[in-house]
Parts: structure tokens; sequence; C-alpha cells
């Protein structure tokens, strides 16, 4: 069974920095992406970041500069690494991947890790 483990969620002072660890292990075929998402309390979940296979990156606006995703395709790993943290980057992030779970598959299916907390306050 396809299992999404995520790391390295804490507290951290405004200015700060985090990194954030997402590893997928079990039986599949391939990941298409891997990325994060965030909740905040009394906020819907948004997109963070992503990356593809590829390389390819999207990101959430606000954290445009201040945060870089990378991916280890050998370890199945994502990582978001988050510089000048803001209190408002407070919440709650949960790893996301697109996973291709069989060669036969034609879409991926997508799976959620269980969510990290992330604090910044001083």
């Amino acid at each position: 069974q396809v299992q999404l483990v995520e790391s390295g969620g804490g507290l951290v002072p405004p200015g700060g920095s985090l990194t954030l660890s997402c590893a997928a292990s079990g039986g599949f075929f391939s990941i298409y992406a891997m990325g994060w998402y965030r909740q905040a309390p009394g906020k819907q979940r948004e997109l963070v970041a992503t990356i593809t296979s590829g390389g390819g990156t999207n990101y959430l606006d606000s954290v445009k500069g201040r945060f870089t995703i990378s991916r280890d395709n050998a370890k199945n790993t994502v990582l978001l690494q988050m510089n000048s943290l803001k209190p408002e980057d407070t919440a709650v992030y949960y790893c996301n991947a697109e996973i291709y779970v069989s060669i036969l598959s034609t879409q991926p299916t997508t799976y959620w890790g269980q969510g990290t907390h992330v604090t910044v306050s001083s």
C-alpha cells in the first residue's frame, strides 16, 4: 500500500527556516507529481508547492522566493525548504502525491500524508 511519511514540522521564530520532508513508499509504478498543501485554522486548505517527475514546479504566490520544493526521484522523496517564515505560514502541512499505481494505470491516484504542524511564532 502506498504511504506518505512526513517529517520536519515544528516551532520556529519569524524569519527562521524549516525543511519538510515527505517520502512515498509501497508498491507503485511511478510518481507523476508530489507537493505540499497547508491548512491554517479557520482557513481552507491551499496548495503551497508542487513538483513533477520532470522537475517542473508551481508555487503559491505568497511563498515564492521564500520556499523551495525539490525532489529526490531515487528515494521518492520531496522536500520543502521554507525560509523567511512568517506567522501567516502557520498551518498543518500535508504531503500530496499523484501516483500511477500500475503500469496499466491511465490516470494517477491521489495520496495524502497525515500532516505535520508548522508554527511560526515568537
